[in-house]
């Protein structure tokens, strides 16, 4: 379980998050979504250990972050960005096998761990050889996802990480992701300003508003019974749902 407790952030005299609490469980899928400014980008660089909370406390399976050295922390938590994050001096193949390489792993099990997840991700081994520039953007993040569950984290945070594809291979991807969440049961957290692919992706929802929860529920919860006038008005500005979504 990911748990936060009165997490509280503030940059120069303006509170970023107040007395944050979020309760994730072992395998449970969170979405965080909220308008530009919010909180959410600030949360999960304190979940990533990247930035300090000034309160609060971050924990996973009952023990703080304290507890875990820098490089533990990083092999608990796998992290994909919105522009993927891939090195583009680096091929394919060697951005997947960077943190493992450094970890000490043998040229043997990274090759073992990337046919593995070439088979997860649906990508071909021929995208391996390629540098970044050469891929399109779902082979880019369906590579990211590659590296950020190639140590076999416990905890996946994504953020914004279909923003910048098309809708088609967006759609697609989405789907993937979906599948692949269930089939690892890893404990996610997706960062998104899009309702309906927080619903698609995830059974809870939590609300970020001027770094506060205004609420945690299901898409219904949040609908029918809204704990303030913020989550109506920013479920209203939303375009409605396809059907698709609401299953």
């Amino acid at each position: 379980m990911l748990l936060l407790q009165g997490i509280s952030k503030t940059y120069d005299g303006h509170p970023v998050l107040t007395d944050v609490d979020l309760r994730i469980p072992t395998g449970a899928t969170r979405a965080l979504i909220g308008a530009s400014g919010s909180g959410k980008t600030t949360l999960l660089r304190i979940m990533l250990r990247l930035i300090a909370a000034d309160a609060g406390s971050v924990r996973l399976n009952d023990q703080p972050l304290s507890a875990f050295a820098p490089e533990q922390w990083a092999d608990q938590i796998g992290y994909m960005p919105q522009d993927g994050g891939l090195f583009p001096h680096l091929s394919a193949q060697d951005n997947v096998a960077l943190v493992p390489a450094l970890r000490g792993w043998s040229a043997q099990r990274i090759a073992a761990r990337t046919r593995e997840l070439l088979q997860l991700v649906a990508l071909e081994p021929q995208v391996l050889p390629r540098f970044p520039h050469q891929l399109s953007g779902g082979q880019k993040q369906r590579l990211a996802l590659m590296r950020a569950t190639m140590m076999d984290p416990p905890v996946m945070l994504l953020d914004e990480p279909m923003a910048a594809l098309d809708p088609m291979i967006r759609s697609g991807l989405q789907r993937d992701l979906r599948a692949i969440f269930a089939r690892l049961g890893k404990t996610v957290v997706i960062v998104t300003h899009d309702l309906a692919e927080a619903v698609y992706l995830a059974r809870d929802i939590t609300l970020l508003g001027s770094g506060k929860v205004l609420q945690t529920g299901s898409y219904e919860d949040l609908l029918m019974r809204p704990a303030d006038p913020f989550v109506t008005a920013f479920i209203n500005a939303q375009r409605t749902l396809p059907e698709a979504h609401r299953a």
